[in-house]
C-alpha cells in the first residue's frame, strides 16, 4: 500500500503531460468560421511575410515538426487543412522554429547535433547491448556485462540532453516567436489565454518522452548496483 502513492506520482510525471497536451490540442480543434484561413494556409502566410520563401510546407503522418535538414515545415493534414485555433498556432509553432533555423538560434543547432549524435549512439549501443552479455556467457565473465550496462546507460543518459536541450528550444519557438506573432492582430483578445494553453501543450510533448529516459536509466542503474 505504501508504494500506491510513489507508482501515481511516476505515472503522473509519465503520462500526465502527455495526456494533458492531447486534451488540449482536442479542445481547441473545433473549425472556426470566422478564421480567414487554415493551419497551412496560416504558415505559408507568415514564412512568405518573414521573408522564408524558401521554406518548404508539407503534410505528415508522423507528428508536427520542423525539419531543419530539408528546411520544411510539416504539419499534420488536421492541422495543415484545420481552420481552428489548434491548427493556426500549432502552425505558428512550427513557424518559429524555421525562424530558429534562419537565424542560426544556437540551442536548435545543438539539438540537432545531438540528435543526430545520440541516434548514431543508440544504433551501435543497442548492437553492444546484446553482444556483450553472449560474450561474457561465451568467456565466463562478468565485465562484458557491467560493460553493456554502461553502454546502454551512456546511450540513454545522451537521450536525456537530447531532451533538457530540446525543452527550451520549444519554449523560445511557443512564447518567444509564435505568441507574439499571434497576438499582433492574427488572433482576438478572447483567444489569447487558449493559444498560450495550445501553445504550452506545443512546448511540453517532449517532457514525457524526457520522463521515460529518466526511468530507463533509473532502471539500468539498480540493475547495475545489483
Amino acid at each position: 500500500m505504501h508504494l500506491v502513492i510513489p507508482l501515481l506520482l511516476l505515472a503522473a510525471l509519465l503520462f500526465g503531460p502527455q495526456l494533458w497536451a492531447r486534451w488540449v490540442l482536442r479542445t481547441h480543434a473545433r473549425p472556426r468560421e470566422d478564421f480567414p484561413g487554415t493551419g497551412g494556409e496560416f504558415a505559408r502566410h507568415l514564412l512568405d511575410r518573414l521573408g522564408l520563401h524558401t521554406v518548404g510546407l508539407e503534410a505528415t503522418d508522423s507528428g508536427d515538426h520542423y525539419d531543419p535538414a530539408t528546411r520544411t515545415v510539416r504539419l499534420s493534414r488536421e492541422n495543415l487543412d484545420g481552420r481552428s485555433l489548434t491548427a493556426v498556432a500549432v502552425a505558428a509553432h512550427e513557424v518559429g522554429h524555421a525562424m530558429q533555423h534562419a537565424e542560426g538560434y544556437r540551442p536548435l543547432a545543438l539539438r540537432q547535433q545531438l540528435a543526430t549524435l545520440s541516434n548514431r549512439v543508440q544504433k551501435v549501443s543497442g548492437w553492444l547491448v546484446l553482444a556483450l552479455p553472449l560474450l561474457g556467457v561465451a568467456s565466463h565473465s562478468p565485465l562484458p556485462m557491467g560493460a553493456a550496462v554502461l553502454v546502454g546507460l551512456a546511450g540513454m543518459g545522451l537521450g536525456i540532453v537530447v531532451h533538457l536541450v530540446t525543452l527550451p528550444v520549444e519554449f523560445d519557438a511557443s512564447f518567444g516567436r509564435a505568441l507574439p506573432i499571434l497576438e499582433r492582430g492574427y488572433i482576438g483578445r478572447r483567444d489569447r489565454r487558449a493559444a498560450r494553453s495550445v501553445l504550452r501543450a506545443c512546448a511540453l510533448t517532449y517532457v514525457a518522452a524526457a520522463f521515460a529516459n529518466l526511468l530507463n536509466v533509473w532502471r539500468w542503474v539498480a540493475v547495475f548496483r545489483r
